[in-house]
């Protein structure tokens, strides 16, 4: 039986260094390495490589780990009741009850309102779409997530927002092919995650997420079909298209690859829960992903 409110123990004193620590975890650093993606705008643009740019990627990674902690404290917050009727989730820190809900928000308001003014003094524009990054998770967490497909959207939209932001400051850009790549990777991990908590809840889907109930295995199967399909001839144009060396082709086969390898691990394994951790854990992605680095760097490094 699941804990529910009342059952869960609630600590009624807890030590500074108890509540940093719970703080912390709230902020969900395992989730951190999707942040990652605004070091993309580096990787494409090898030319730009410098100690200054690479400190302001840097930053711009934290402050995006900052902010994006920041929603998770709000998210959690409001879906705290619904986490306790999760099997994974149910032992978060604020819906376990070992973390206060005003320390945690308390916590929140201050990193939030640091970031800003960080974000705003290196670069004005990154500062507005950090803001908005935070403005479409709260709506995000408030309402879009329980409409259904467009909350699918709205978690892929952030991917594109941390890769447009990783441009910004250091004065690179990205074709609108690139940002569709990203856009459309990001729905296909997006889908794979529903469809791997609609089957894991299938029972109960309703009382953890109510979006659940709007969709089905096979709804979520044909739209990913249809968006791996997109991502694979988009990210072919690219590589085509992108004003860098046709020899970026190479790497198509490593994309097919990983794309069909993440499938291979929600369809027949049964995994897809944590993308993010999924991509380090599996040895045929995290591969896959390293030699695709590798490659990109070592085709704009000789043919430009």
């Amino acid at each position: 039986m699941l804990p529910t409110q009342e059952t869960l123990p609630v600590r009624t004193s807890t030590s500074t260094l108890e509540n940093m620590k719970l703080v912390f975890l709230q902020l969900r650093p395992k989730q951190w390495s999707k942040n990652s993606l605004v070091f993309a705008a580096l990787i494409f643009s090898i030319d730009k490589i410098n100690l200054m740019n690479l400190q302001l990627t840097f930053s711009a990674f934290l402050l995006f780990c900052l902010v994006s902690g920041c929603v998770y404290i709000l998210n959690d917050f409001m879906d705290r009741e619904a986490d306790r009727q999760h099997p994974e989730k149910r032992t978060r820190p604020m819906a376990s009850g070992q973390l206060h809900p005003v320390v945690a928000l308390t916590v929140g308001a201050i990193l939030f309102l640091s970031s800003m003014i960080i974000a705003f003094r290196m670069q004005p524009l990154f500062m507005l779409l950090l803001l908005i990054y935070f403005g479409m998770n709260v709506a995000y967490s408030i309402r879009l997530k329980h409409i259904v497909i467009l909350d699918l959207m709205i978690l892929a939209s952030g991917f594109v927002i941390r890769a447009i932001c990783g441009g910004v400051v250091v004065g690179t850009k990205f074709t609108p092919w690139f940002l569709l790549c990203v856009f459309l990777l990001s729905l296909f991990l997006a889908i794979g995650k529903r469809r791997h908590e609609l089957l894991l809840l299938q029972n109960n889907k309703g009382s953890h997420r109510k979006v659940l109930d709007s969709y089905s295995e096979p709804l979520l199967n044909q739209m990913s079909m249809i968006v791996t399909t997109m991502a694979i001839m988009c990210y072919s144009m690219f590589t085509f298209l992108s004003g860098h060396s046709i020899y970026l082709m190479w790497t198509i086969p490593l994309v097919i690859y990983g794309i069909f390898r993440y499938l291979y691990l929600i369809h027949v394994l049964g995994k897809g829960g944590k993308p993010d951790a999924l991509i380090f854990e599996d040895k045929g992605i995290l591969a896959c992903v390293v030699l695709f680095g590798i490659t990109v760097i070592v085709v704009l490094q000789m043919f430009g």
